[in-house]
Formats: C-alpha cells, sequence, structure tokens
C-alpha cells in the first residue's frame, strides 16, 4: 500500500514538475528513484554598506604643547569598508573643561579622507592653538578638553 502511495505521489509530483521544470517522462529516468536536477534558482541579495573602526574603543589624541599656547597630537585611525568613502571631522570643546582656546581637527592633514574598500588607516590630529590654561587646575592628568566626531558618507 505504502508503495502505491509513494508511485501515485511520484507522479503527481512528475505532473507538477513537468510544468514548471524539464522532467517529462512517463516513467523515471534513471533505474531508481535517484534525485534529478529539476530547476536552478538564482539567489540574489542587496549588500549594504559596511563599516569599521578598528580598536575605536583604544583610540585617543594626546595633546601636547608645541609652543607657549600651542597644544597639538595626533592618532592613528585604522578604517575597514566595503565600499568607497570620505571622511569628515569636526572638534568641539569638551563642555566640562576649563581649558579655553581655538581647537582644529584634520585627517591626513586635511579637512577630509577618502578611504578606498577595504580600508586604510587615517592620521587625526588635534590642534588647541590661543590655549588658555587660566581656570585649569596645574598638574592635573588626562583631562578631557574636547571631543572630536567622524562623520562618513560614500563616494561615488
Amino acid at each position: 500500500m505504502k508503495k502505491v502511495l509513494f508511485a501515485v505521489a511520484a507522479v503527481a509530483l512528475l505532473a507538477v514538475a513537468a510544468q514548471a521544470g524539464e522532467i517529462k517522462y512517463h516513467n523515471w529516468p534513471t533505474g531508481g528513484f535517484i534525485p534529478q536536477e529539476l530547476v536552478t534558482i538564482p539567489v540574489k541579495m542587496d549588500v549594504g554598506y559596511w563599516v569599521r573602526v578598528k580598536d575605536q574603543d583604544k583610540l585617543e589624541i594626546k595633546l601636547a604643547q608645541e609652543d607657549t599656547h600651542t597644544y597639538s597630537g595626533c592618532t592613528d585611525m585604522v578604517v575597514e569598508c566595503n565600499f568607497n568613502l570620505t571622511l569628515t571631522a569636526s572638534i568641539s570643546k569638551a563642555a566640562a573643561s576649563p581649558i579655553g582656546g581655538d581647537f582644529s581637527v584634520t585627517l591626513n592633514g586635511g579637512g577630509s579622507a577618502n578611504v578606498d574598500a577595504p580600508g586604510a588607516t587615517v592620521a587625526v590630529c588635534a590642534k588647541l592653538s590661543n590655549a588658555d590654561l587660566k581656570g585649569s587646575t596645574g598638574g592635573a592628568k588626562n583631562v578631557q578638553v574636547a571631543t572630536v566626531k567622524i562623520k562618513v558618507v560614500p563616494r561615488t
């Protein structure tokens, strides 16, 4: 009984397959019930944009004194990506910082940095000019005086 049901199901399957694929035999085309390729279906997807700053939790810029009122420092930021991109940076004084002056930031020495897939290392440099240290405590260590924000946009 099971063989009869299986044969009926196989014939029904072949009838449906005959409509969709290319197997149109009265009997199964091989000596046993061996699977036969019926159709190939392409699998597609939309690939999204992917970018990562490697070891971002270890990045920091430590400013060192250049002259009386100028401080600067840099860090290397490793960027990994699957598209060509442009990075831009902005810097703002930390709200709680008593240090005043003119802050600036550069990427690879300029206002922006182009990175091609699969990625690159970008030098992020901060500078404090006309530093005003009057409100600060002398000898304080690792005082956050500013924050650099990096933005990314795809490049065509």
